[in-house]
């Protein structure tokens, strides 16, 4: 593996113990809880992580056809996300194909190490929890939210003060009022 890959499945590995903490207090009265996302409840939410994963899995295949999956829940999300890991763990391809783009996989393993942490806390924040992301990983995961906010894959930064701690500048970068 890469270097760039092998850092990607360590954020991989963190992001997936930080998510897995919300995830496993979501019960089925509050899948209509509103999220951090203003049009999204927790259902919607689930739903998008569980295509996520999907795409995510399907791309240590070598290739990514988007097609939606069904409704997400708590429990298949942490089955599929320990099944994630393992996959991207072990020998991956250099790149992947998602639509007719070759991407680097440290890249693409890093931007799912993103996505399933800031979603992780886009859960807790839904379920009312107190459930910061560490400093040390957010700093780690802030190259990844710069990059994906320059393409415009989540919501427009929110303007914050310089000296903001590094898991609120993570979430600002991604449209998230902390």
């Amino acid at each position: 593996m890469s270097s760039r890959l092998d850092a990607g499945v360590e954020l991989l590995e963190r992001s997936l113990g930080y998510t897995r903490t919300a995830l496993a207090r979501v019960g089925p009265t509050d899948l209509t809880r509103r999220t951090p996302c203003e049009r999204w409840d927790l259902a919607a939410l689930l739903a998008h992580m569980d295509d996520a994963l999907d795409a995510f899995l399907e791309a240590a295949g070598g290739s990514v056809s988007v097609r939606p999956s069904g409704p997400g829940d708590a429990t298949g999300l942490c089955t599929k996300a320990c099944t994630l890991l393992g996959v991207w763990s072990a020998t991956s391809p250099s790149t992947v194909e998602v639509g007719g783009v070759d991407l680097d996989t440290g890249l693409l393993v890093g931007t799912a190490a993103l996505e399933i942490t800031v979603h992780g806390w886009d859960v807790a924040r839904a379920l009312g929890l107190d459930h910061p992301i560490p400093g040390a990983f957010a700093a780690a995961l802030l190259p990844w939210a710069q990059l994906v906010s320059a393409q415009g894959g989540f919501a427009p930064p929110v303007p914050l003060a310089g000296d903001a701690p590094p898991d609120t500048r993570l979430l600002a970068a991604l449209g998230r009022r902390p």
